[in-house]
């Protein structure tokens, strides 16, 4: 009926363990819940606890030695039992080792008490020492308390991990002020969620996104730009037009001139070979109830900014009534997602198939500049391009931004 006892596994990288301690001798009863001894593991120095109930027969290996993971360091069974096939069947264990003086730890006494401070219980003290393991100093320490003032339970009047962890020092003085508990509110609230089906169309972003991020390999450059020239220039255009100008049909001229200049840019990736665009269909990210849709602005590059803000209002109008039709978010080559708008300064955005680069707009803010050798308060806008590696280099990518940025700073250019 004697079990083994064998080394544990007491941390994830543990490979072997030192016994520091035994804290029971041969010939010791022993029940679950028992700690039999202190092991030094690769992280900390832990308590080994017992598990069956019965006597101690054999300790296998010595305070201060070590054995690898899993090997015999006991045998627990019954009193006078015969535990020599267990022995022989065991390379770790040889012949059992006579009880050993169980090593201890001793810290000095606590300084003379007060009668206000209650004494230890005598069994702790010996020869004017306190009777501790290392593992209850390692924890009285951290814990900042006095070991003088702990009961000891384990033999002898040891103290042990369990004496320290349940000691209360609310009983040490008598004059010392129990702090009020603090009444916290009663909160009545019930957990509680929603689920719909997902809806096709959010199914197809999830499908589309999703094979893009984790086949398209990304790469991101992002571009600060003075925005100040184009505020002045759309203030000047809607005192002329009949159709209101946006800040983002004036980005949406401006790419789409960009990618006439960086033709590399305005291309796809189509498995084994890559399609160089020679038309420029600007895709615009609209969010709608169900998700996410991009209309198409065909031959952007060719279109006035009326025609364009005339057009973004007409297709974010029959995204969101739900009434666009195919060709109208179908054959994108390039595509801008702007959340200006709602206050986001940057972010990064995952490429739109077939597309291998999409534009992140980010909200243009007031920002303290230097130019000229002074300082000034402009308006800033972050843009960030992420790129398609399999298509466009950075040098590609950085050329589109530096050609978007003259645009946008110099507006008049578009003109030209």
């Amino acid at each position: 009926m004697a079990e083994v006892i064998r080394m544990p596994k007491m941390s994830d990288t543990m490979t072997e363990g030192v016994i520091v301690s035994w804290l029971k001798n041969v010939g010791d009863a022993v029940k679950p819940g028992d700690i039999l001894a202190e092991v030094e593991t690769d992280k900390a120095t832990m308590e080994l606890e017992n598990f069956v109930k019965g006597t101690l027969l054999h300790i296998g290996i010595p305070a201060g030695g070590s054995v690898p993971v899993d090997a015999l360091i006991a045998i627990v069974g019954n009193a006078g039992e015969d535990i020599s096939t267990l022995l022989s069947g065991s390379p770790a264990a040889t012949t059992p080792i006579a009880p050993a003086q169980t090593p201890t730890e001793t810290v000095p006494v606590a300084p003379t008490q007060t009668e206000s401070t209650p004494s230890p219980v005598a069994q702790t003290v010996a020869d004017g020492r306190l009777i501790a393991s290392p593992l209850a100093k390692s924890i009285a320490k951290e814990k900042g308390i006095d070991l003088g003032q702990v009961s000891g339970s384990g033999d002898n009047g040891r103290i042990v991990k369990r004496d320290v962890e349940n000691f209360s020092p609310a009983a040490q003085t008598t004059t010392s002020k129990v702090a009020a508990p603090i009444a916290l509110p009663q909160i009545v609230a019930s957990e509680s969620f929603t689920e719909v089906p997902v809806s096709q169309m959010r199914k197809a972003i999830a499908r589309r996104l999703g094979e893009s991020k984790h086949t398209a390999p990304h790469f991101y450059l992002t571009m600060s730009i003075v925005m100040d020239n184009v505020i002045s220039a759309r203030k000047q255009i809607n005192e002329f037009s009949e159709v209101k100008i946006s800040v983002n049909d004036i980005i949406i001229k401006a790419v789409a001139l960009s990618l006439r200049k960086n033709p590399n840019a305005n291309s796809s990736w189509l498995g084994d070979k890559i399609r160089y665009n020679q038309h420029i269909h600007v895709g615009v990210a609209v969010a709608i109830e169900d998700g996410l849709i991009v209309p198409v602005v065909k031959f952007a590059d060719n279109k006035s900014l009326s025609h364009i803000s005339a057009e973004v209002k007409q297709l974010a109008e029959k995204a969101k009534s739900k009434k666009l039709q195919p060709n109208e978010f179908e054959g994108n080559t390039f595509t801008i997602s702007n959340l200006g708008m709602f206050g986001i300064d940057e972010f990064t955005a995952i490429i739109n198939p077939p597309d291998a680069c999409i534009l992140a707009v980010g909200a243009a803010k007031e920002t303290v500049i230097a130019k000229n050798g002074e300082m000034k308060i402009a308006q800033v806008m972050k843009v960030t391009l992420s790129c398609d590696h399999r298509v466009v280099d950075g040098a590609t990518g950085s050329a589109f931004l530096q050609t978007l940025k003259e645009l946008l700073e110099n507006p008049v250019m578009m003109l030209v």
